[in-house]
């Protein structure tokens, strides 16, 4: 052990050897002071120095045994639990956490829409009371109606919501009136306590305005596959039709999943029918008329009614040639509408 330089004046003190051990560092023995000569005091000098930073490196492993013992116990634990679940980012009208009953909301607007936006003087009592259910006391009784006149609304959903705070939301509603009208409504709700109320007067908004879809690029048509196609298809149809399983699968390829239609409609002809030049996997469009049956138990009130109503309708759908025949391998909505025939 590193004795103090004291040891070369004589023999040291019981307390003197206490001390000495405890400022002592592990290590080799020191060589002795008495051969060293003056070197041993100048060591021991540097020794007292730098005891008083001893605590420094202590604290220093303490924090590094710290973060290791933590580094580890989160890589035990993502073996454990797995990574963490990724945060979604809200992008509606609705703020996360808001407290405004959204949901609740739109079905309320939904039915104070089915009341306000339906009039007629002969049910005008019948509006006003229930009208009273959604708005607060002392509301006008029909809302801005001046009695006269009728409307019918043929069908209304919920386009947005936007919630403005816990308690203020406007709801829109996208609704169909009268001969064909279709406009959107702004409904206010207000909520609290668990309570809904329509907190003002409605406004009607401009329906969505009508987009110009881009025109189907031209492509070279194969006339040869186009003939066999028209030849094999109207038998595919009359099986989807049907929804038959067994002869469904006749025409359709390996591995394809293709359901009919449960005899809702029967096959009538194929107006047009699209096949570009390729390979043996070809992406066709097919114009198909169904007849569509009489509802069970319609009267016909005139030979127009009784006939059976046809509809044209536009598939996409994707064929496969082998051995000579094509096979359906998925059918589909068509985003195109259909050419000059």
């Amino acid at each position: 052990m590193v004795r103090r330089a004291t040891l070369e004046r004589g023999q040291p003190t019981a307390a003197d050897d206490t001390a000495a051990d405890d400022e002592a560092l592990p290590g080799p023995p020191a060589p002795s002071s008495r051969l060293l000569g003056p070197l041993a005091g100048q060591r021991q000098s540097r020794q007292n120095r730098g005891s008083g930073g001893r605590w420094l490196v202590w604290l220093g492993r303490g924090v590094a045994w710290t973060l290791l013992l933590l580094i580890g116990y989160r890589g035990v634990t993502a073996m454990v639990t797995g990574p963490p679940a990724t945060t979604a980012v809200r992008t509606s009208a609705v703020p996360a956490n808001s407290g405004f009953p959204a949901t609740l909301a739109e079905a309320y607007a939904l039915q104070f829409g089915n009341v306000y936006l339906n009039y007629s003087p002969a049910t005008a009592t019948q509006r006003r009371n229930a009208l009273a259910a959604f708005l607060p006391p002392g509301s006008d009784s029909q809302l801005g109606w001046n009695g006269a006149g009728s409307q019918n609304l043929k069908s209304e959903q919920v386009a947005r919501i936007q919630v403005q705070n816990p308690h203020q939301a406007m709801v829109t509603l996208l609704a169909l009136v009268n001969g064909g009208h279709l406009l959107e409504l702004g409904v206010p709700v207000y909520s609290s306590g668990g309570g809904l109320i329509i907190s003002g007067e409605p406004a009607f908004l401009s329906a969505p305005a009508r987009a110009a879809p881009p025109q189907a690029a031209a492509v070279s048509t194969d006339d040869a596959a186009q003939t066999a196609l028209l030849n094999q298809l109207p038998a595919f149809f009359q099986a989807f039709a049907s929804g038959n399983k067994v002869t469904l699968a006749r025409f359709l390829a390996p591995g394809a999943q293709v359901t009919g239609l449960g005899n809702a409609v029967t096959f009538s002809s194929i107006s047009q029918l699209n096949v570009p030049s390729g390979g043996p996997t070809r992406h066709i469009t097919a114009v198909v008329v169904w007849r569509v049956p009489p509802a069970q138990g319609s009267a016909a009130a005139s030979s127009v009614a009784a006939a059976r109503a046809s509809l044209e309708m536009t598939y996409d759908m994707t064929v496969i040639r082998r051995g000579g025949s094509w096979y359906v391998e998925s059918i589909g909505t068509s985003g195109q509408l259909p050419g000059p025939p």
